[in-house]
């Protein structure tokens, strides 16, 4: 078996590589989470193990002083479990060690989009997952992105809003109830999650992360979280208005994401996308709406690409 990992922020995902192997967990690192334990679950799991190929996006998690402390925490973890596991940076390349902590940091759409670029030479990859939003331009089967987070936020290629962890009032600064237009709380009330599960675009079993005010994953307990952000309870608000909250959050996080798509697909003049990702469903709406046409990943790997993709790379790999 050749096995690929992403350990990301949040989530720490595996796969391996003909795809029958997938596993995902939430695992947020800024809570002293068990990293080793949980690789440890993942090797047992899998069974016998050829090789495995690691991408990490956990660095920026704000339990680390810096991104290089982040990947030499992370990669150590990593060498516990798995001693001859390899590092994927985003040079293309697979490393033995983390030595260049630069070239291992938010590599795993690096290592999607070589692989998508195998398969679909001119195209932009999206994928929507539980925190961000990648929109990667592929050119002749190479990414054309910045090879940094910074310089990603800085050309539209990457987005920090996903399907669930992201803040509603970070999307929504005000909404239009009564008739007028409320200003949002800024306050950590409600997610991204609330939003989609009130309509019905996830389910409750899609919600895997942890809730702002720790009370359930289900749509009443989301329509009082998505009430709180405009400083309101249930009994002040109508089933109706709460789902205006929802639905003015969503077409919000829509328009964000075609301005993305628009930036990137002009600058590269690609046309089509190929997309994956938890919230896959946010870009296929963006896309129908720009008429753009695209390609959805199949299912099985869509919300653990990153993961199948180091494994397709390193099976590749000479």
């Amino acid at each position: 078996m050749i096995l690929g990992i992403d350990i990301g922020g949040a989530n720490t995902k595996a796969a391996s590589a003909d795809g029958l192997f997938t596993y995902s967990k939430y695992l947020p690192l800024w809570k002293g989470c068990d990293i080793a334990g949980t690789l440890l679950e993942i090797k047992q799991k899998a069974g016998q193990i050829d090789a495995a190929g690691v991408t990490i996006t956990g660095e920026l998690a704000d339990c680390y002083a810096s991104k290089k402390e982040g990947i030499g925490h992370i990669a150590a973890e990593v060498k516990k479990v798995f001693p001859e596991a390899v590092f994927y940076g985003s040079d293309g390349n697979f490393h033995a060690d983390a030595g260049d902590h630069r070239l291992l940091s938010a590599a795993n759409w690096s290592a999607s989009a070589r692989y998508v670029g195998g398969i679909h030479k001119n195209i932009l990859f999206i994928d929507i997952g539980s925190t961000t939003t990648d929109i990667i331009p592929i050119v002749d089967g190479v990414p054309r992105a910045g090879l940094t987070d910074f310089q990603r936020l800085s050309r539209g290629e990457l987005i920090y809003a996903g399907a669930l962890r992201t803040n509603v009032a970070a999307i929504l600064r005000k909404v239009t109830l009564r008739g007028v237009a409320v200003r949002t709380a800024s306050e950590l009330f409600a997610i991204t999650a609330d939003v989609n599960l009130l309509l019905g675009t996830i389910t409750e079993g899609d919600y895997a992360c942890d809730t702002p005010d720790g009370a359930p994953k289900t749509q009443e307990a989301s329509a009082l979280r998505l009430a709180r952000v405009v400083c309101c309870d249930l009994e002040e608000l109508a089933p109706e208005e709460v789902s205006e909250v929802a639905k003015q959050a969503y077409r919000e996080q829509i328009d964000d994401l075609k301005e993305g798509i628009g930036e990137v697909s002009g600058c590269h003049g690609i046309r089509r996308a190929a997309v994956c990702g938890l919230g896959d469903f946010i870009a296929m709406n963006a896309l129908d709406e720009m008429g753009l046409p695209y390609t959805v990943i199949e299912k099985g790997v869509s919300r653990i690409f990153p993961a199948y993709a180091v494994a397709k790379l390193l099976e590749r790999s000479p």
